[in-house]
């Protein structure tokens, strides 16, 4: 062997099984570009081995998927399982969020950047503690200062905020209308 041994290819199909463990144990949503950097492979072939797998997901009879989510790839459980995985999850304790939150969560999602004072205007009450919760559970981030009289902090959805509710990124948002419709049969 020489001292500087040279560094064999891999095969796709080396690369899709070393991506799919790579995947699993990242505890977020991970960028084809930074397993491409990891793995020291060809963005592109990193890619469509990932596609690849993605499909396998697809065409297989288990009871997961690989999704791209907030700008990278995860693997979660398919959705007609959610039933059944909720049903499951509802045995374990969890961290709901109170009416207050969410739906001072849904005026920072649809309407971000947005203030205190302009919280306040749409819900009609008071969501300092409500901003709080979401801060302290990294739902909501800070997006710097209005430029208007008294600079006001600006608040918008965070990462988390799309890895919690399954989003590739903000478009995947319900339409106003849509999101009316749900909450007008409440």
């Amino acid at each position: 062997m020489t001292e500087i041994e040279e560094k064999q290819p891999r095969s796709i199909e080396e690369l899709i099984t070393i991506l799919e463990a790579l995947i699993f144990v990242t505890d977020e949503p991970i960028s084809a570009k930074d397993l491409a950097n990891v793995l020291e492979e060809d963005s592109e072939f990193v890619q469509s081995a990932i596609e690849e797998l993605a499909q396998e997901y697809q065409e297989r009879k288990s009871g997961l998927m690989l999704r791209e989510i907030a700008g990278g790839w995860q693997i979660a459980t398919k959705t007609e399982l959610h039933d059944e995985v909720r049903k499951f999850l509802k045995t374990r304790p969890s961290a709901k969020l109170s009416l207050a939150a969410l739906e001072t969560l849904a005026v920072i999602a649809y309407k971000q950047p947005v203030t205190v004072p302009e919280i306040l205007e749409i819900r009609g009450v008071q969501s300092a503690s409500a901003i709080k919760t979401l801060l302290d559970k990294k739902l909501i981030v800070n997006k710097g200062r209005k430029e208007t009289v008294g600079k006001p902090m600006q608040y918008g959805t965070s990462k988390d905020f799309l890895i919690q509710f399954g989003l590739k990124d903000l478009t995947e948002l319900p339409s106003i209308e849509d999101f009316e419709d749900l909450t007008s049969g409440l």
